[in-house]
């Protein structure tokens, strides 16, 4: 099968036929797929709503594959655009061991594996939270970003049923920052500049489980 990446532009990722491609591209793959880049076009678009595009056989294959290449990456959480597919999809999961002090200071607690299509949230008050992250889509970098400390997710489970769920602390960070995603956004359009580090450079100086070190020494 052709590659529908190739000589692609925002216009084309926008069509229904793009969308069938590149769904039929990662099913199709003999292995996992390729996490796309930042500057590849569907990273940037707004991903169509998921309205029956695909078979459920397929979806089912589609999340799976996701999951798989989530975790083969490490990540805790994968949007359909991170493989090329211009669609409102995204898969999250975070179980990941982190120390008691981790934690403590950025609220994390474990996240059981589910599936998000078509999700919408909101913020729940005004307190704001700030701690680096990182992307698959932009390897080798982390900042710090600074969102809401709780939200509301409204989505489409699987089944097609419209769920409501309330997120708070790290759970929170990842709902919006793979809904994002869907929505042309990257972690670095949100993001202190001044905190850009390489994974290198964050782990000789800024992994700590606050930013307080890294605001002092990087003046942001």
């Amino acid at each position: 099968m052709n590659n529908p990446l190739e000589g692609s532009n925002m216009r084309h990722v926008l069509t229904e036929e793009y969308l069938r491609e590149s769904i039929a591209a990662v099913l199709e793959s003999a292995g996992l797929p390729e996490i796309v880049q930042a500057g590849h076009p569907t990273l940037r678009a707004r991903a169509l709503p998921f309205t029956g595009q695909v078979s459920d056989t397929d979806l089912a294959r589609l999340i799976e594959i996701m999951r798989a290449t989530m975790h083969a990456a490490p990540g805790v959480g994968l949007a359909a655009p991170q493989l090329g597919i211009p669609l409102q999809l995204a898969v999250i999961e975070d179980m990941f061991e982190v120390s008691a002090e981790n934690a403590t200071a950025r609220q994390r607690e474990p996240l059981e594996p589910f599936t998000l299509i078509n999700p919408r949230y909101t913020p729940l008050g005004t307190e704001l939270a700030a701690h680096y992250e990182g992307c698959l889509s932009m390897t080798g970098w982390q900042a710090v970003v600074e969102r809401p400390s709780a939200v509301e997710l409204k989505y489409d489970d699987v089944h097609g049923t419209a769920q409501t769920r309330q997120f708070s602390g790290w759970q929170a960070r990842i709902v919006q920052h793979e809904s994002d995603h869907l929505f042309g956004t990257l972690y670095i359009d949100k993001a202190h500049t001044r905190s850009l580090a390489s994974n290198a450079q964050y782990s000789q100086h800024w992994a700590n489980p606050d930013i307080l070190a890294a605001r002092e020494g990087l003046g942001f």
